[in-house]
């Protein structure tokens, strides 16, 4: 057989897809060339006879993996240096991460910090290209049919069940029949039983009680984080007003368009809940569609790197402050992670172990995306980005284009569910993107600077603030802090260097796919290229939640089991286990003081108090007032007076009653009650006039620079 050369050698490592690089031949050992000290064979001693009696158990020494804990260790000095209040350059954190990456490499080029392979070995099953005929037939049938009747951005009657008979058509032509896997037949065996014998295994316990703490720190205090609404908050529940009252839209155009998923998913909680058009039905959706990715996340982490790995991501994922928050401002943006997360779940599954069914539920979670949040418009190009770095592998060879087969199907099955907002796209296009194009492109306002420069300032930004800055936007994060908190970052850190380091050695795309991925799902953000002051972002790059925290545990994880290894046998374990404890405790608490506290306290700070004036407002109109003898005197940059008409229960009511208009409530009869900014007093002088008999009173909300007046006017004597 010809040995490899150089050029053999280099080619390998330019085309990592093909496989590993070939093994360089050692060099004939001369009389010059001796082995070191390492090398040196050791010849185990002869063992003695048996004297009959049991041998001593031998002694197992213990080794503390230096190299390691000094590596974590830096990287928790490098992340505490760049948490607020900062101290020093940031220069120095990046020396100092740079202390620890090396650190890491010596650890693990002196295997003692091991890298286990990929869980779940790659099991490609045939993956078999026939259709149902006749259900093809139909949904071939219906498409055109209800692509039609979905014109006018109206759903009816007629054009769901064309639409729906549609996807049920399609899915009833690609889905195989399974055959009944060995857990099945276990229920199926255990349900025959005549008596039920429960058994709860300590890895149930485990998940139950992880749940509960993400049930407590996703659903804790959210009648009151975040307390107050902004002018975006009135907007949807104008929308959603609109569907209670018949108005079926497939894309909702105010304050420059909207999908349609949250407004009918808040309308279903209004409804079904009875919280009606109010900031809690917003958030109850939002707050609904964040904790419905982690189930996901898990089984994603579970794919890769077993079910420690899926565990410690549904925790660290589950209490994070970034997503926390976005799933509790009460507005779209939990549904990108929502959708990404089972999308890249069931693809990655399918890509592994060649079952075509995982691509038509992938395909059918792309679909319900796109109709969620405008940055999921960038998953499709995400997915392909899998399906190619899977196709460049060795992983495929022989099944490519079987697997380009059923990726078809899964394009197929998502344009299914896509077909709404396909129609309305081909009717309004401009609409449809007019949102997307003035942050991409210069509708709205010219380019600060040249593009790609403001291109590569915007990606270095977006790809550093899980470490230093999630950007100024403060309704949905805490300026200037990380995305991350300094457990999850440091362990970021630490899964980006050992997923990359078993990319190096085993080449497998799903480790090169898992890290390319942030980038991309960051894009939504990244591309805000006419207004880079928005980027970073951490709404607009939510989806990135999947694979960050699923690499965090795999750092974590890998760390844990490095020191129960080299602290092997038992105690190993032990110690391991109150480490990792003592590390998601401490997440637990710094991502609860984040949240519940410095968020909350800013946020408070810069929100209006429409509450406050609305609550007023519903005192007055239940006691000697009415609600329309009650009025909010607009001001710049003040309240947005339809968000009080929410907050005192009259949601389609809008309070203002601009100053040239005072005149018109002479002649309302009653009570009336003026709520002023302190600072209008030409707004007040005119009421006085008008109303000698008037009473004022200073509001003290408790809340700096938030007071407001109140002018009543007493009822007249007949």
């Amino acid at each position: 057989m010809k040995e490899p050369t150089i050029l053999d050698f280099v080619k390998a490592l330019l085309t990592p897809w093909r496989g590993k690089p070939p093994a360089i031949p050692p060099l004939e050992e001369s009389q010059s060339t001796r082995p070191s000290p390492l090398e040196v064979p050791i010849t185990p001693e002869p063992e003695p006879e048996s004297s009959g009696k049991p041998s001593p158990a031998p002694w197992i020494g213990y080794r503390v993996p230096w190299l390691s804990l000094l590596a974590v260790g830096l990287a928790f000095l490098a992340q505490r240096l760049l948490e607020p209040p900062r101290q020093g350059p940031p220069l120095v954190s990046v020396v100092i991460y740079a202390l620890a990456f090396v650190t890491l490499a010596a650890a693990i080029l002196a295997r003692e910090w091991q890298i286990p392979p990929l869980a779940n070995e790659d099991s490609p099953a045939p993956m078999p290209l026939r259709v149902r005929s006749r259900a093809a037939l139909l949904a071939a049938g219906l498409l055109p049919f209800a692509f039609i009747a979905l014109g006018g951005n109206r759903f009816t009657w007629f054009n769901l069940i064309l639409w729906l008979g549609a996807l049920a058509a399609t899915l009833v032509a690609f889905i195989l029949p399974e055959s009944q896997s060995q857990s099945r037949r276990d229920w199926l065996a255990f349900l025959r039983q005549p008596r039920w014998t429960i058994t709860i295994s300590r890895w149930a316990i485990l998940l139950s009680l992880a749940t509960l703490v993400v049930v407590f720190f996703r659903f804790y205090r959210l009648d009151s984080v975040l307390g107050e609404m902004f002018s975006d908050h009135a907007e949807k529940l104008l929308d959603v007003a609109d569907v209670l009252q018949g108005q079926t839209s497939i894309f909702f155009p105010r304050n420059t368009g909207r999908e349609a998923f949250q407004m009918y998913l808040t309308a279903l909680i209004a409804v079904v809940a009875g919280t009606g058009l109010s900031f809690m039905s917003l958030k109850l959706g939002t707050a609904l569609a964040g904790f419905i990715a982690l189930p996901f996340i898990y089984l994603l982490g579970k794919e890769i790197g077993g079910k420690w790995v899926g565990l410690i991501a549904f925790l660290l994922a589950g209490v994070a402050y970034w997503p926390n928050v976005i799933s509790r401002v009460g507005l779209r943006f939990p549904l990108y992670p929502m959708a990404v997360a089972p999308a890249l779940y069931f693809l990655i599954r399918g890509l592994r172990h060649g079952n075509r069914n995982d691509f038509i539920w992938s395909g059918l979670a792309l679909g319900i995306g796109l109709h969620g949040y405008s940055p999921t418009r960038l998953l499709p190009v995400v997915m392909v980005l899998a399906l190619g770095l899977y196709l460049l592998h060795r992983h495929s060879e022989g099944r490519r284009w079987a697997t380009v087969w059923a990726f078809g199907m899964l394009a197929f099955t998502a344009l299914v569910v896509f077909l709404p907002l396909l129609r309305y796209m081909m009717e309004q296009p401009d609409m449809f993107a007019f949102r997307a194009l003035t942050r991409l492109s210069a509708v709205e306002r010219p380019y600060p600077a040249p593009v790609w420069q403001i291109f590569l300032s915007n990606l270095g930004k977006a790809l550093v603030m899980f470490f230093y800055d999630n950007g100024n936007i403060w309704v949905h994060s805490i300026p200037g802090r990380p995305a991350l908190d300094i457990f999850t970052a440091v362990f970021y850190f630490i899964g980006l260097v050992v997923v990359g380091v078993r990319y190096l050695r085993e080449r497998h795309w799903v480790d090169l796919f898992l890290v390319l991925s942030i980038p991309m799902l960051m894009m939504p953000s990244i591309l805000s290229l006419a207004f880079p002051e928005e980027n970073p972002s951490l709404n607009r790059t939510g989806g990135a939640i999947v694979p960050v925290f699923i690499i965090a545990a795999i750092g974590l994880v890998t760390f844990l089991q490095t020191v129960a290894n080299q602290l092997k046998p038992r105690p190993g374990q032990a110690v391991a286990a109150m480490l990792g404890i003592v590390l998601l405790v401490g997440a637990g608490y710094q991502n609860f003081d984040l949240v519940f506290r410095q968020f909350d306290r800013q946020f408070m700070a810069g929100a209006w108090n429409t509450s406050q004036i609305g609550h007023v407002i519903r005192a007055f109109a239940d006691s000697i007032g009415n609600p329309d003898s009650a009025y909010v005197v607009p001001y710049p940059y003040w309240v947005d007076t339809r968000l009080v008409g929410i907050n005192a229960g009259y949601p389609l009511k809008d309070y203002a009653l601009w100053p040239q208009d005072f005149e018109k409530t002479l002649d309302q009869p009653g009570a009336k009650l003026f709520i002023l900014k302190p600072e209008d007093q030409a707004a007040l002088d005119k009421l006085r006039q008008l109303y000698p008999a008037g009473f004022l009173y200073y509001y003290d909300s408790h809340r700096e620079g938030k007071d407001f007046l109140i002018f009543f006017v007493p009822p007249t004597t007949p």
